[in-house]
């Protein structure tokens, strides 16, 4: 397999760890041939806790995906997620720089940078710079300014940042197993990627994913994201609540909630009963109309955590295309109708789209941020191959020095 024609993609989170590798044909089409899942162990809440800990994490699931392709993995493209995220509205204004007043690409290239000269917050680095809209004088909302002419220049991004020392770790992390890092993706961009259609963007979307410890939106109109979010509340958070209100162990509420969650307790019948034996040595019987009541209190308040965030940029209730909801968290029976009462809005699951594999797994919602990352890599692929650096969904940002540093201790 040429080695140019690979993707992969690395999605470490708090629960689980993925990766996945695509195979890209000459038909630009994108056909994963190994996926490969292991609990996480050294992270927490999506930022590294343990070093030692998460490095054997991710070279467990290196070699499970390697066994599968037959061929190392030698870069990827790796997802960074955490409530230590930040986003801002940002504007950038330049003169353009040609006497007869043409926009070329070095033009749009130095208003994003001008965009980026924002009051960063102590200790934070931009990850990326989502240009939105342009204006060329007094014209607005124009998409792409190449080849237009005009005097001035402005641009309105959105400016993702995240801590440096959790980036550091993080990338830490990766090339201690030998992997080089093709670039830091937030991981909801990533799933936006893989779950979200052109047509849902430019109406108007929200993209929440669902993940152990976290729970990511990002809202996109008129094709651009409008608002990005990581909240500190996940699914992990219905675990505990099971195990403290029955009073039994985490695990066996996991079990609970895998086997027996239903996200509407109206549709669960009042006699309906489990047996805590079925899991443990605990004999104890439990209501399944309470388990469900525990799963709805906190799916609600996620919910209306994400409402406010719709509700700061005053598109609570008002997105034609709805929510859709992904990640692991999102398997919950009847989730789809509770969220369709509680934004007011439609809402749909996010599987896949325009990926072809011959793996079941493709369609698991845990594994739609790892699948958008071989998405994203392969758009970055094929708009650098036609020489268009500017206009890519979203640029993350490494930094060089950052990698050099990492790369000068790999032996």
């Amino acid at each position: 397999m040429p080695s140019n024609n690979i993707i992969s993609g690395l999605d470490i989170g708090s629960t689980a760890i993925r990766i996945a590798v695509a195979q890209i044909s000459s038909s630009e089409q994108v056909q994963i041939i190994g996926l490969a899942e292991v609990p996480a162990e050294g992270i927490s809440k999506g930022v590294v806790v343990s070093i030692e800990d998460a490095v054997t994490a991710i070279s467990t699931c290196l070699e499970k995906v390697e066994r599968m392709i037959g061929a190392p993995v030698e870069h990827a493209w790796v997802s960074i997620n955490g409530s230590h995220i930040v986003s801002q509205s940002s504007r950038g204004v330049i003169a353009v720089a040609k006497p007869n007043g043409e926009i070329g690409e070095d033009d749009v290239t130095r208003v994003v940078e001008a965009a980026q000269a924002v009051a960063t917050p102590p200790n934070y680095e931009i990850l990326h710079v989502l240009p939105r809209t342009f204006s060329v004088d007094s014209q607005s909302s124009i998409k792409d300014p190449v080849g237009m002419t005009g005097v001035r220049l402005e641009v309105e991004a959105q400016i993702i940042q995240g801590q440096s020392v959790q980036i550091k770790n993080l990338t830490k992390c990766v090339y201690r197993t030998g992997v080089d890092i093709d670039d830091l993706v937030l991981g909801i961009l990533a799933n936006a990627e893989a779950v979200a259609s052109k047509r849902q963007k430019e109406l108007g979307v929200a993209i929440v994913n669902l993940g152990g410890s976290t729970t990511s939106l990002l809202v996109c109109e008129d094709g651009d994201a409008l608002q990005v979010a990581v909240l500190p509340v996940g699914s992990g958070h219905i675990t505990n609540d099971l195990a403290i209100c029955l009073r039994t162990s985490i695990d066996v509420a996991e079990r609970l909630k895998v086997d027996y969650g239903q996200a509407v307790p109206e549709e669960v019948g009042k006699r309906e009963e489990i047996n805590l034996n079925e899991f443990s040595s605990e004999e104890e019987v439990v209501s399944r109309r309470q388990v469900a009541e525990i799963i709805e209190a906190r799916l609600e308040e996620i919910f209306d955590l994400v409402d406010k965030e719709l509700s700061k940029i005053d598109r609570s209730g008002k997105l034609p295309a709805g929510v859709i909801l992904t990640g692991g968290g999102a398997k919950l029976p009847g989730i789809i109708d509770l969220a369709k009462r509680k934004f007011r809005l439609p809402a749909t699951l996010g599987y896949p789209l325009d990926l072809v594999s011959p793996l079941d797994r493709i369609n698991d919602l845990g594994f739609s941020t790892v699948l958008g990352l071989v998405k994203w890599g392969a758009a970055q692929q094929a708009a650098t191959s036609k020489g268009s650096h500017w206009r890519l969904p979203g640029v993350a940002q490494v930094s060089t020095r950052l990698k050099k540093f990492f790369q000068a201790l790999i032996p």
